[in-house]
């Protein structure tokens, strides 16, 4: 959901490797992969969410123009600095639909606002805590991706201070997966030429989410990051 500001209110729906990316990591969760191998569901999940970590460094350092991470920054950003994978963090959850969708400006990265609308709320149960997210698409788009920002109390501190997001893909099941071990880094946060809106008040968690990417540690002793 980030795009450069040149480009006005783009989406990541250019970048196609990375949405192959981040389209994977849902099956993943569900442990979808798994079931055509004889490998344990949890060591299949760890595997592969390890394996598309790495896909997504090869992208970042080899995507010319399509990686928000510039040439001369790949020494300060890259590898991608994530939390240790842990499944209690991919948890099932409900989403409600909004019959009515409601509109919401965010503030972006540069100044400019994002329309966006409400297409309901997730909610699910993570260690033991009932929490819940809105999930939203921008005005005039289908839902056939759920734009999920979110903040939580590890932000500024051990992750970016503008939050994080999650790309959550419809299941025909109705069933969803919110797996914060694919929470990723807005790409403001590599490169201040993309336009990237803030999580809304709402989707403020108040646990610390020790998952997904994570700043690195220099970066997690600067306050302010």
């Amino acid at each position: 959901m980030s795009g450069r500001a040149s480009q006005g209110c783009g989406t990541l729906e250019g970048v196609s490797r990375l949405l192959r990316w981040r389209a994977a990591a849902l099956a993943v969760a569900l442990g979808l992969a798994a079931a055509c191998t004889q490998e344990p569901p949890e060591a299949s999940y760890l595997r592969r969410v390890a394996d598309e970590r790495a896909r997504k460094d090869d992208f970042f350092r080899s995507g010319g123009s399509e990686s928000p991470v510039k040439a001369a920054d790949q020494a300060t950003y890259l590898p991608v600095s994530y939390f240790d994978i842990d499944p209690d963090y991919a948890t099932p959850a409900t989403l409600r639909f909004l019959q009515d969708r409601t509109r919401l400006v965010m503030p972006t990265s540069t100044g400019k606002q994002r329309d966006m609308e409400r297409v309901g709320h997730l909610e699910f149960t993570l260690r033991g805590q009932a929490l819940k997210l809105t999930a939203f698409a921008e005005v005039g788009q289908d839902a056939s991706r759920l734009f999920v920002p979110f903040s939580d109390l590890t932000s500024g501190t051990e992750t970016y201070q503008a939050g994080r997001y999650l790309d959550i893909d419809p299941q025909p099941s109705g069933v969803y997966v919110v797996d914060f071990n694919t929470a990723y880094h807005p790409y403001c946060y590599y490169n201040a030429e993309y336009d990237c809106p803030y999580p809304p008040s709402e989707n403020r968690l108040k646990v610390p989410i020790r998952a997904g990417e994570r700043l690195r540690a220099a970066e997690a002793l600067a306050p302010g990051r």
